[in-house]
């Protein structure tokens, strides 16, 4: 079975340490932020005036991975919107992976790497919606 297995939450929550362990370094690990990340330095650095093109990125990726036929790809994104992971289920359908979303929590208490204000994670969390039921 074909996975895509997307990992949401807020900033700082562990959806990409997550990842990367049940990845195990043998699946690809994609995230909006490695659009922002030098691969030389491992430096973020954000623009918001390029955020469009990094969720492009990370799509064409995954649809990259999902044209060879991976076996399971996972993503850590925030996803606090419906529409960021739409792209991703159409993907999913169309080269026949099933889908596992899991919300990441900040049970832990770690602060976010990117320096987002508590201010902006408020406001995050007040438009995440969790669908428990499967209802659109």
């Amino acid at each position: 079975m074909k996975s895509l297995i997307m990992f949401r939450g807020l900033p700082g929550s562990g959806k990409s340490t997550l990842a990367k362990v049940l990845s195990e370094g043998k699946y690809p690990v994609f995230s909006v932020d490695d659009y922002f990340t030098n691969p030389k330095t491992g430096e973020y650095k954000f623009e918001f005036s390029e955020n469009h093109l990094a969720y492009k990125h990370c799509e064409e990726r995954t649809k990259n991975e999902m044209q060879t036929g991976t076996e399971k790809i996972f993503l850590d994104n925030c996803f606090t919107l419906d529409w960021e992971m739409e792209p991703y289920f159409k993907m999913a359908a169309e080269f026949n992976y099933t889908v596992f979303v899991a919300t990441v929590e900040n049970r832990h208490g770690s602060g976010n790497i990117h320096n987002v204000s508590n201010e902006q994670l408020k406001k995050m969390a007040e438009k995440y919606r969790v669908n428990l039921l499967g209802n659109k």
